[in-house]
């Protein structure tokens, strides 16, 4: 799966986690997911675990509050899928 697939397929995971809301449109790899997206604890544990199972990756040397943007979780999953 190369980047541009894993960022489309989160921008899917983000959508549903999100539900769908307005801010959307516009997300790019810079995008924040709190400041920009309006993540809350609850749509990050949500995507978090949407991210493990369509992935089948286990965010389990970081947390996800060591990713600040859409861009930093793409990178996180490409490297967990080499």
């Amino acid at each position: 799966m190369n980047r541009s697939e894993i960022e489309s397929r989160l921008k899917d995971l983000l959508a549903v986690a999100l539900g769908n809301k307005p801010q959307l449109q516009g997300v790019t790899s810079d995008s924040h997911l709190v400041n920009d997206l309006g993540l809350n604890s609850v749509g990050v544990l949500y995507l978090v675990i949407a991210i493990e199972e369509y992935f089948d990756i286990r965010f389990d040397d970081v947390g996800f509050g060591d990713f600040t943007t859409v861009g930093d979780v793409v990178d996180y999953v490409e490297s967990k899928l080499q």
